[in-house]
């Protein structure tokens, strides 16, 4: 693991959202973490994958070979379950695309997360009347 998976223009996109700052960190967790999958199911082949995602034991396995945390059994753990997690929601996004959740990009995310935040503003607060 080196700088990480997003490149700066990568970043930049993210941040030059209009989103507030908890929702650019997530979707910024979001696309770390499908870049980070994507990695994982590439295993030395040197072509972006974009089919499915890859299994706990292929995330695992990965995991333990990254020399930061290789060492840490704990760690490698509990990043296989995040990732996982963001796994299960990515692929909830792709499947409202009707694609294959590695095939999704930054843009993909960007516009699920502004679609989101637009609908939370549309839905009146608690207790208000209509």
């Amino acid at each position: 693991m080196d700088g990480g998976p997003l490149s700066p223009a990568e970043l930049a996109e993210l941040e030059s959202t209009l989103l507030p700052a908890l929702e650019r960190h997530h979707l910024r967790l979001l696309a770390h973490g499908l870049r980070t999958l994507q990695a994982i199911a590439c295993a030395g082949d040197p072509r972006p994958q974009s089919g499915a995602l890859p299994d706990l034991d292929a995330i695992r396995a990965w995991a333990a070979r990254q020399p930061p945390i290789a060492a840490d059994p704990a760690f490698i753990e509990a990043l296989s379950g995040q990732l996982q997690a963001t796994g299960r929601q990515l692929a909830q996004l792709a499947a409202d695309l009707d694609r294959p959740p590695l095939s999704l990009e930054l843009g993909d995310l960007i516009a699920w997360a502004t679609r989101a935040a637009d609908q939370r503003l549309r839905q009146p607060p608690p207790g208000a009347s209509p």
